[in-house]
């Protein structure tokens, strides 16, 4: 095995995670056949099938996942010891990719990426925007963004954004006008709501409300559930039901007239966001300008 090419095994990461010939190659640069070459020369160099492809899907065999979950962690150290040399060139460079909850790149990330991209020009990222809870670092990202500090062994967590958020219950004044104002939120319950669903989710996620220690939890029922905020704010502006999120979401609609918010002494207050990455000797170096550009940020409290 000591003459197997590394560009062979890189060319097999990367179909495996794309699922895809053409969008590994589109990522990579390179023409779909040239990988579809690569993976042919290592699976008759390995003996082994190590995909199994359709002309529909393509999905690693058993032995295929096993060489993936062995394989990613490896390349990427090679990747970071590579990016290492970018300290001797003209600054970092590479591809940054970012796993982030939407709310995080309709907020506050935007805004942060454009200044980072102007002190480093020779940097790219990729930002993938979902609320699904998934193995960022064995999905293939070099970072994600999430909430609450709990974390795994060997993760570092640095603070990004603001450091105090808010949820907040909205409806619109015809909603409230023709259901009642909620005085309590046990009074949810004979109300419609608008739910949040996540992918990863098949059951509504319980409503927290807190005041004066009290803490109370409420399962949400009505008419429309989605994973797109843009989807809830547009059901609760119509009229469909109560909403709660994020309060940088609504408060558009809010000072527009639109949204009412109700249940104010019930508003939940918690920690920001954190920027996630794995505790490693390499990092690569547009991750690295990254961090350090983020730990040098003002942190806001809210």
């Amino acid at each position: 095995m000591d003459d197997l090419p590394l560009s062979d095994l890189d060319a097999f990461t990367a179909i495996a995670r794309e699922r895809s010939f053409r969008a590994a190659a589109r990522k990579r640069g390179v023409s779909a056949s040239s990988l579809s070459d690569s993976l042919r020369r290592l699976e008759e160099r390995l003996g082994v099938r190590l995909l199994n492809r359709t002309t529909r899907s393509v999905t690693p065999t058993e032995a295929g996942q096993r060489l993936l979950e062995r394989l990613a962690p490896a390349l990427g150290e090679v990747a970071s010891a590579l990016g290492q040399l970018d300290s001797f060139r003209e600054g970092p460079s590479g591809t940054l990719r970012l796993n982030v909850p939407t709310i995080a790149a309709r907020s506050f990330l935007s805004d942060i990426i454009n200044r980072f991209l102007k002190a480093y020009p020779k940097v790219r990222i990729e930002v993938i925007g979902e609320d699904s809870f998934i193995d960022v670092l064995g999905a293939g990202y070099d970072a994600g963004i999430r909430y609450d500090e709990r974390l795994e062994r060997d993760m570092i967590a640095v603070p990004i954004g603001p450091r105090r958020q808010r949820y907040v219950t909205a409806a619109s004044p015809d909603y409230l006008k023709r259901r009642g104002m909620p005085k309590h939120p046990r009074d949810l319950i004979d109300h419609d709501c608008i739910i949040h669903r996540f992918l990863s989710g098949t059951s509504a996620t319980p409503w927290e409300f807190d005041r004066d220690g009290e803490t109370l939890m409420i399962t949400p029922t009505g008419q429309v559930s989605a994973n797109a905020l843009e989807i809830e704010v547009g059901a609760a502006v119509a009229g469909l039901g109560i909403m709660r999120t994020f309060e940088e979401v609504v408060m558009p609609e809010v000072e527009a007239g639109r949204l009412q918010l109700i249940l104010e002494e019930w508003v939940t207050e918690f920690s920001g966001p954190f920027l996630y990455y794995a505790s490693r000797r390499h990092m690569p170096a547009a991750l690295r300008a990254f961090v350090d550009f983020i730990k040098a940020e003002p942190q806001k409290q809210s």
